[in-house]
């Protein structure tokens, strides 16, 4: 799935309150220096790239932008660092002059909880900052989970703090230490890749390749020469020698998601490779040794697969030695809200006109109520839409399309409400990309292949 990591937003939780300062001219220090009898702890800083650096080292409860006569602090730049993923709102300290500009105004109200004219009245400001230090208390409370948990998440890269994910991140330390074959399984759009690349990540071939391979994506006549390579002259076309993915994941991880969609014929192929640990490429007459450890990932029921003849016996219990499963997003709790704010706070960063601070208490109950056939996926694609289409500061169950407080209708399968999301997603990305299959498919991050296969099961059309 097209998923960036979800890093757990912050190394440890914080006692004091501590206070960010960017001063790119070093004016303020002496003016600010009565923050301190407040019980506010100021660390100063001259530059973008310190501020960066000090956020990304320690968490702050808040944090402060000068705008004086002489800053030449960019906008833009500031903006994209205060609307990084933090529990600390910031707060403007504003020349006057500045605030004549229509442009430097809006950029004010959209990327601060709150502004301050110059020259600073300390009392009131640290009124402002203590407000908003117990603003950045209460999210660490609503993050919640305990400090296993917090580790875990930080270790893997992958968000999570409920009990499902918690018994997850237990499997997976232990998944991670061995080199045997892993089976992924869970619904569409639960992670099934994030999870894949921790285990890479932190297993004893991290410095080896990891070669991914979509066996959904791949058409049927190029999935043999895709997977074992080929020989020059091996058939038309083949103009040169190709190393296969097999071969290329040699020294480290071959991931094949979707395994589930893999024929018949090229399944009989892959046992023949984990058996023999070599590979013959088409048109070869010797074998390639291989060293590779094989994770694959299905969102089918491959027992039941193999029981209906459509997958390999053998095959099954060579890939199934260790087993995950990753939980569905409606099994996740509280989870949900960590996800929706840290991909709020993403997109409005990669979104200049977004208006949105938070979710609005409908908005919250409709996340928590709805089953999410599409799971992760599908509330990435909610908050984007939301975040770029919104208009309002807090985000509504409207804007994410949920009506508040409703469930899937009586007798809906959850077969059924996932064709459903399927078929909207696709209907919607097709219209917003003017009906173009290529561009689609990348936004989808599915092959053109996969997303015309999508498209005829779900009875679509490229022109809705």
């Amino acid at each position: 799935m097209t998923m960036e990591l979800c890093r757990a937003p912050f190394k440890a939780m914080i006692t004091g309150r501590r206070v960010l300062i960017l001063d790119a001219a070093g004016t303020m220090r002496e003016a600010l220096a009565g923050l301190a009898a407040h019980g506010l702890d100021a660390r100063h800083v001259r530059s973008l790239a310190q501020a960066q650096a000090l956020a990304d080292s320690a968490a702050f409860d808040a944090a402060l932008a000068v705008f004086d006569a002489r800053s030449e602090l960019a906008p833009d730049a500031v903006e994209r660092l205060a609307a990084m993923p933090s529990t600390a709102d910031w707060i403007a300290l504003v020349d006057p002059s500045k605030l004549g500009d229509t442009g430097f105004r809006a950029f004010v109200l959209r990327a601060f909880l709150d502004h301050h004219t110059l020259p600073v009245d300390t009392q009131r400001l640290a009124v402002a900052l203590g407000h908003a230090c117990g603003r950045a208390a209460l999210r660490r409370e609503l993050d919640g989970g305990t400090p296993d948990d917090a580790g875990a998440a930080e270790r893997f890269g992958i968000c999570g703090t409920s009990p499902a994910m918690h018994a997850l991140f237990h499997r997976l330390a232990k998944v991670v230490e061995a080199d045997a074959p892993v089976l992924i399984g869970g619904e569409t759009g639960t992670g099934k890749e994030l999870v894949a690349h921790a285990i890479h990540r932190h297993s004893r071939r991290a410095d080896g390749p990891m070669i991914a391979v979509n066996c959904a994506a791949i058409p049927a006549t190029l999935i043999q020469s895709e997977l074992f390579g080929h020989e020059k002259s091996a058939f038309t076309g083949a103009t040169q020698r190709k190393i296969g993915r097999i071969e290329a994941a040699s020294g480290g991880v071959l991931f094949l998601d979707e395994i589930g969609d893999l024929p018949l014929d090229m399944q009989a192929s892959l046992l023949r490779v984990l058996q023999d640990r070599a590979v013959i490429r088409v048109g070869a007459n010797r074998a390639t040794p291989v060293d590779f450890r094989v994770i694959a990932a299905t969102h089918v029921d491959l027992a039941q697969a193999v029981r209906r003849g459509a997958f390999r016996e053998d095959l099954y219990f060579r890939l199934k030695v260790l087993q995950l499963v990753v939980p569905p997003l409606r099994e996740r709790g509280d989870d949900v809200l960590r996800l929706a704010e840290l991909f709020r706070q993403r997109f409005a960063a990669q979104h200049a006109g977004a208006r949105s601070r938070g979710f609005a208490a409908d908005g919250l109950r409709a996340m928590q109520r709805h089953d999410w056939p599409g799971n992760v996926r599908e509330l990435i694609n909610r908050i984007q839409e939301a975040v770029v289409m919104g208009d309002s500061r807090l985000i509504s169950a409207a804007d994410l399309g949920l009506e508040p407080g409703t469930r899937a209708p009586d007798g809906l399968t959850l077969d059924d409400a996932r064709a459903r999301f399927e078929r909207e997603l696709l209907a919607s990305s097709l219209r917003a990309n003017g009906n173009q299959v290529s561009k689609t498919a990348r936004q989808l991050g599915v092959s053109r292949v996969t997303l015309y296969r999508m498209l005829h099961r779900l009875n679509l059309r490229s022109g809705v």
